[in-house]
């Protein structure tokens, strides 16, 4: 079932608990992350962890639950709604104040969670999908991962509104492609694998950050983390998003381009084959 965690208690989705001066309601003063559960364990959530404190250091906001409290809180989750295929969200904001745009003082975060079925879209991971390119408006700290999404809301309504399953944002100053609107993007071109740099204009995404630290040099791959063009990306061999949600999945045509053949690519294909090998040496055979 689905089930809520608000300020110290698990929760009914459907009570009314969002406090009116909270500053994540107000302002989208707050972090977040979502964790993917498999088998009722959560996958890699040690880096969402280590993700989260990253984002309360950058915004200044008080660490005032320990990593073993988030993790235990996760796991009870699991316990109290039964779920065994899904994603927990987790977001933690400044906390409740008169509404001022300085920080408050003495003020405590709050944390908020919910967890919910799901299950990865393996077709779109046999069969690829599409995407449309959206101009990246986001703010120029995406390197955080706050409650601020509106720019990523809109990209994702690019998609929605043209039919298609995704969409890649790119900086009109410099042509150049940073990420998906909930997801990190690569290329494959003659054998070597591309992304954008980890950077200001991107999220180090969980899934990203495995691949590139352990799946990439363990197959033997060559990677370049370098920005490159919508051009070049649809002259690419290859094409694929990665996220919790995604996994790693093919991208097979971009705008108005098909993406090599217009099927999943053997780079890609490996890729998330040793993806799933790490799910499972973590959580258990996939279902």
């Amino acid at each position: 079932m689905e089930l809520g965690f608000f300020d110290g208690e698990f929760i009914d989705l459907k009570e009314r608990r969002v406090l009116l001066e909270d500053r994540g309601y107000q302002f989208g003063d707050g972090i977040y992350e979502a964790t993917h559960v498999y088998n009722g364990k959560c996958f890699a959530l040690d880096r969402h962890l280590a993700r989260c404190r990253r984002s309360l250091r950058e915004l200044r906001i008080p660490i005032t639950y320990m990593d073993e409290e988030l993790t235990a809180i996760h796991n009870d989750l699991i316990q109290k709604s039964g779920v065994k295929n899904g994603v927990i969200y987790f977001q933690i904001t400044r906390g409740v104040a008169k509404r001022n745009h300085a920080f408050p003082d003495s003020v405590v975060p709050l944390l908020s969670m919910t967890i919910r079925e799901s299950k990865t879209n393996t077709k779109w991971q046999e069969e690829g999908i599409h995407c449309t390119l959206f101009e990246d408006i986001r703010w120029l700290r995406c390197d955080i991962k706050s409650l601020n999404l509106l720019g990523n809301v809109l990209a994702k309504q690019a998609s929605h509104d043209k039919n298609v399953q995704g969409t890649i944002q790119y900086r009109k100053d410099t042509n150049l492609i940073t990420e998906g609107s909930s997801s990190n993007f690569f290329v494959v071109k003659d054998g070597v694998i591309w992304t954008h740099p980890i950077s200001n204009l991107i999220l180090k995404g969980v899934t990203r950050s495995i691949l590139v630290e352990k799946i990439i040099p363990s197959l033997g791959y060559t990677l370049v983390e370098k920005a490159f063009t919508p051009e070049f990306a649809k002259s690419a061999d290859e094409a694929f998003a990665t996220s919790t949600s995604l996994e790693v999945t093919p991208v097979v045509h971009l705008e108005d381009a098909t993406i090599g053949n217009g099927k999943p690519g053997d780079v890609t294909k490996s890729l998330l084959a040793a993806y799933h090998d790490l799910v499972k040496k973590e959580c258990g055979s996939l279902s």
